[in-house]
């Protein structure tokens, strides 16, 4: 940890020497805040959070039905150890709640194959979608750095391994983030307006 910590900050001190060797200008960005505020972020946020609650209310039908099963064989259960049966009815009954339990073990490792399946396809949509808004973020600050002749853009929100941030000190005469962000928002859909109560 203390490697990687060690060559990040050489790298960057490296960087930042040769860009002021070579006169290049260096600009920041808050990447954070312009990942939160792209309107694209939050137009997938909402629909991620639309697909997980899809999702939830098909794990919910799941639920429910494993423990309409659950009350069925525990009333099984308890009519197999009634006395007043015959014999061959209890060991009907013995038979009907073992079959009954295989069915909830069945069921049971059906809804953690769900939530496992689940888990797994709202992460790999939420890393697409991140990777696809980050490269349009990247492209975005690519045409805005050609512009002003910047050498250099560093995120300065960026954090070490340890928590603390990259970049100690920032003045904000170049900070891209606005700029950025506000390119990025021209073509965001129109919001509607919120009601007012009369």
């Amino acid at each position: 940890m203390k490697k990687t910590l060690l060559v990040l900050t050489s790298c960057f001190l490296l960087a930042c020497g040769a860009s002021a060797a070579d006169g290049q200008k260096i600009a920041t960005i808050d990447l954070r805040k312009v990942f939160d505020g792209f309107w694209k972020t939050k137009q997938a946020d909402a629909k991620l959070k639309e697909d997980a609650g899809e999702l939830e209310k098909d794990r919910k039908v799941m639920v429910d039905q494993f423990q309409k099963n659950e009350e069925r064989y525990n009333k099984t259960v308890e009519g197999a150890k009634d006395l007043a049966l015959s014999p061959a009815e209890r060991d009907k009954r013995k038979k009907d709640a073992e079959n009954e339990l295989l069915g909830l073990r069945d069921l049971e490792g059906r809804i953690k194959q769900f939530d496992n399946t689940s888990r797994a396809q709202l992460a790999e949509k939420q890393r697409r979608i991140r990777d696809n808004i980050l490269t349009e973020i990247r492209e975005t600050v690519k045409l805005k750095v050609k512009a002003a002749n910047y050498g250099l853009v560093f995120d300065s929100a960026a954090e070490t391994p340890n928590g603390t941030p990259i970049i100690l000190y920032t003045s904000g005469a170049d900070d891209l983030t606005d700029a950025v962000l506000k390119e990025l928002n021209v073509n965001a859909p129109a919001t509607p307006a919120a009601k007012t109560d009369k």
